[in-house]
């Protein structure tokens, strides 16, 4: 995989933007996987900008979503699909017809898993999909030990993981859901670019085990390194324990700019 060293989120940001805008001018119906989250903030801030500015039309971009909570209602302002309409969807210009999501409503759950990995596929497959990383290595909801050949599917929330994300509801816990579907590591991988962002000291063990650990399900995002075109982009303080940081500076900064990432 390719890993790209910048000084912040905000450069971090600016160049995955640019690699959005870059394909969307030679694909403008793309498929874009998005995640919800503080770290791809910056991303969206950054491709809604150019297409405010004019600098690429997303106007036929389409967007799919990762991850979804179990029996929250889609209009609930907290469910990931009302997230995304807020931080990407309308900042775009895009409408809700330009999105793809799991129905996490559905009475019969693994049917709608199954349902949203074939609209996947037949809409021709995600052409660029955002991960971030949990500081345990999970990408989506794939905890540690999740199967590498996993596909969209249920899975039960740590407490913890509902205990962080109390802050969304009021800080009540009683009102995060237990249960969420997301994409599993093999349908992640089937994306044709998948381009991870981490920032921060937090997420630096996480990333080393990514990038220069072994292939293991203790580390989820370490799946990557399977795929044919990874991008792992982090600033300075989640690059802190890599041991090749300084050969990964030196590649990138020798890169061609025509190659993009």
């Amino acid at each position: 995989m390719e890993v790209v060293i910048v000084p912040d989120a905000k450069a971090g940001g600016e160049l995955i933007a640019e690699a959005m805008a870059e394909l969307l001018r030679r694909k403008p119906d793309a498929l874009l996987g998005v995640a919800t989250g503080s770290t791809p903030l910056p991303i969206y801030q950054a491709l809604a900008a150019k297409v405010g500015s004019g600098a690429v039309d997303a106007s036929r971009a389409r967007v799919a979503q990762l991850d979804e909570y179990v029996g929250l209602p889609a209009e609930h302002p907290e469910s990931y699909r009302s997230v995304l309409r807020r931080e990407v969807l309308e900042p775009l210009g895009l409408g809700m017809d330009a999105f793809m999501g799991p129905d996490g409503t559905a009475e019969d759950v693994q049917a709608a898993c199954q349902a949203y990995d074939k609209a996947l596929a037949t809409a021709g497959g995600v052409d660029l999909q955002l991960l971030g990383i949990g500081t345990d290595g999970h990408i989506g909801f794939n905890e540690p030990c999740s199967s590498l050949a996993s596909r969209t599917r249920i899975k039960t929330l740590t407490e913890q993981t509902r205990v962080d994300n109390a802050r969304f509801f009021g800080g009540d816990i009683e009102q995060v859901p237990h249960h969420v579907i997301t994409q599993g590591i093999g349908t992640i991988l089937e994306a044709r670019h998948l381009v991870l962002l981490a920032t921060g000291e937090g997420k630096a063990d996480a990333v080393a085990a990514t990038v220069e650990g072994p292939v293991a399900a203790v580390c989820p995002a370490s799946a990557l390194q399977l795929h044919p075109h990874a991008t792992v982009v982090v600033d300075e303080a989640a690059a802190s324990k890599l041991k090749l940081a300084d050969y990964f500076r030196h590649t990138f900064a020798n890169k061609p700019d025509w190659q993009g990432i």
